[in-house]
């Protein structure tokens, strides 16, 4: 249970620090040329170092992150989303921009969430030795 009320601290704080990169950061702060690049990653980034934490509080059932293997089970799969999402931009239908940086950033940001959740893992998940 611990866990799960760190990813939801930790998934409220992510979202609102994206909506307040896309809303306000965006639209009425100049940003510097040379930063412009990065704060236009920053959503991808940070939203793909949250999939283990929203797997964790939203989907526990079908998500168990019990263990590593589990961990990194659910990383691949938000990762392949997240791929198969960038991917779909591509079809001019939806009127999105499809660009390769968004996917590296998205693999940097899944790296990162699941070293950060796999170290609060260890620090919540107790485990019972049984003496004989």
């Amino acid at each position: 249970m611990p866990l799960k009320n760190a990813s939801r601290r930790i998934m409220i704080v992510g979202i609102l620090l994206i909506w307040s990169i896309k809303f306000l950061v965006r639209p009425f702060i100049f940003i510097d040329p040379f930063f412009k690049p990065l704060v236009g990653l920053s959503p991808n980034l940070i939203g793909s170092f949250l999939l283990p934490f929203g797997a964790c509080w939203f989907f526990q059932r079908i998500f168990r992150l019990e263990t590593e293997t589990d961990l990194n089970v659910t990383c691949c799969f938000g990762l392949l989303l997240v791929v198969i999402n960038e991917y779909l931009q591509l079809i001019p239908i939806f009127g999105r921009t499809f660009d390769y940086l968004d996917i590296i950033s998205s693999v940097v940001g899944v790296f990162f969430g699941h070293i950060y959740f796999k170290r609060l893992m260890v620090r919540y998940t107790s485990v019972t030795v049984q003496t004989s």
